[in-house]
């Protein structure tokens, strides 16, 4: 399969080539929680990276369980954790095979369905449905990235462009309720990138 490898993602962290991570919260999480969009449940945060959201997500008194594949950023989030004296279950597990004892209320999907290779995504998408209790909620950021060898079929990144109209293909309407447009836009970085911000309903087919 291609894209990125679990070694490529260990060596972004040993090395700190970790140019996705805003060294701090999501901005769009502060704001959920603190208008009350989110509030403490189960949750999931898939493709946690450094952790910041899990820290921030466990501090406000949910149930947080992290996973990743990447050791390096398994033991950095655990580590953060116990300095910390917070609780959250991390798990080291590939996402496109890894299932839960029950499934959550909530996931807090940000940066993970932009490093996967879109061969994956559709294989994601129904992984993220599973995880859901039916009614729960996908608290999901779509990267914004077009390149321009896209106009030649090059499939470039990570991260990976997450184009609207593929998002409504991996996320179909048969299985989740997508709020109307326009949806909220997040600047990531100095660039052109951005993240567009959506909550979707996870529907009981």
């Amino acid at each position: 399969m291609p894209g990125p490898t679990v070694d490529f993602w260990n060596e972004r962290f040993r090395t700190g080539t970790t140019g996705w991570d805003r060294g701090a919260v999501h901005p769009r999480l502060q704001q959920q929680l603190g208008d009350g969009t989110l509030k403490p449940c189960r949750i999931l945060v898939p493709g946690c990276g450094a952790g910041h959201e899990v820290l921030a997500l466990a501090t406000a008194g949910f149930d947080v369980t992290a996973l990743d594949y990447a050791d390096e950023a398994v033991q950095r989030v655990r580590t953060r954790l116990a300095a910390s004296g917070l609780r959250a279950e991390v798990v080291q597990a590939d996402v496109r095979n890894w299932q839960p004892a029950q499934p959550f209320d909530a996931v807090w999907e940000q940066t993970c369905l932009c490093a996967l290779y879109p061969d994956d995504w559709p294989r994601y998408g129904a992984q993220l449905h599973r995880w859901l209790a039916p009614g729960g909620w996908l608290h999901v950021l779509f990267m914004q990235v077009p390149r321009p060898g896209a106009a030649q079929g090059w499939v470039e990144g990570p991260p990976y462009h997450c184009d609207i109209n593929a998002m409504r293909a991996v996320f179909p309407a048969t299985h989740w309720r997508w709020p109307k447009p326009p949806y909220a836009q997040i600047a990531h970085g100095d660039g052109p990138q951005f993240e567009l911000g959506l909550v979707l309903e996870r529907t009981p087919g």
